[in-house]
């Protein structure tokens, strides 16, 4: 038996098809509403935010130029440390300046193109800050652990390549998250209920259910998060059982010194990350993750050269020399 399909039949299919697959991509802007508030509440949070951002610029800017104009900080650890700083500064620009403008903004709106460069870019820099800080524990298990050793292990090329490598490794590891959720279809609505372009509330707002993509960005946030987490977690733990065995208090004191203010970034990081984004978006209130969202985005980094600079009397005297003090 044959079916004759009308000419025009056939033209109205394709025609609907067409038009279908072109409404695959309709949202050319994302709302990104923030926190909620009446006028004056949003004033007063845009001028907190900047104070922070400005004394985050200040103080990560003072420490890399610390490191880059005294030479008695030309080594690993400083070099790592300058790095780091350096690297917190675009991290935290990659958000807040955007949040600023959208807190004063009536529209809160930013452009398809806008949303996953912000994404990329924020995640990819988190990224490379869970490897330097991999990296830094490496460093630091070297010096206590095997100091005989350290000199010729840790010697400025290897500490260079590292350097590059966290980098490096950092900006392409986070393309295959953004890479699968961009391939979603956006069709509307185009609200999304956060502070940054973020995966979880990105994948809400498809058109269609993508489980398979929602379970690849879980497993592949756990892995990046508790990789080198695991990794750290081992380095001072070799570090802590050779401290132990340190006979003098004097040494020991140095050692949980030198170490010290590192745990400390490491922790306040990782607290708040593991938060929001090894644990599933769905099971956390909107109000809750931009709230989490703002700590790690833009108070620890302002935490952090505080934390670095009062544990580390070489570093605090070089702050004094660059700051005029």
């Amino acid at each position: 038996m044959f079916v004759i399909t009308h000419p025009l039949v056939s033209s109205v299919s394709c025609t609907a098809l067409k038009a279908q697959n072109r409404t695959m991509h309709v949202v050319t802007e994302f709302v990104l509403l923030g926190f909620p508030g009446q006028r004056e509440t949003q004033n007063f949070l845009f001028a907190l935010i900047l104070v922070v951002y400005l004394l985050t610029l200040l103080g990560n800017g003072a420490i890399a130029c610390a490191v880059k104009w005294d030479r008695r900080l030309h080594t690993p650890m400083y070099i790592l440390l300058g790095n780091f700083a350096f690297l917190e500064i675009w991290y935290v620009s990659s958000t807040v300046p955007n949040m600023l403008v959208n807190i004063l903004s009536e529209t809160k709106t930013i452009s398809f193109s806008g949303c996953f460069l912000q994404f990329y870019f924020f995640f990819s820099l988190g990224t490379t800050e869970f490897f330097f800080l991999s990296v830094m524990a490496y460093d630091r298990y070297l010096a206590i652990c095997r100091p005989l050793y350290y000199p010729s292990i840790m010697t400025g090329k290897f500490c260079v390549i590292l350097v590059c490598v966290c980098w490096v490794s950092g900006f392409l590891c986070y393309s295959v998250p953004v890479v699968l959720i961009f391939q979603l279809p956006f069709c509307g609505p185009n609200i999304i209920d956060h502070i940054v372009c973020d995966p979880g509330p990105l994948l809400a707002v498809a058109c269609t259910p993508a489980p398979s993509t929602e379970l690849i960005c879980y497993t592949f946030n756990s892995v990046i998060i508790f990789g080198p987490f695991l990794f750290i977690l081992a380095s001072y733990t070799l570090v802590l059982r050779a401290v132990l065995h340190v006979p003098s208090g004097a040494g020991r004191t140095k050692a949980f010194s030198t170490c010290g203010s590192h745990l400390t970034v490491v922790s306040l990081f990782y607290g708040t990350i593991m938060v929001m984004h090894v644990s599933p978006t769905s099971e956390n209130p909107a109000g809750m993750q931009k709230i989490v969202t703002l700590v790690y985005s833009a108070v620890t980094p302002l935490l952090k050269p505080l934390i670095y600079s009062l544990r580390n009397k070489d570093m605090k005297d070089a702050l004094k020399k660059v700051l005029g003090l």
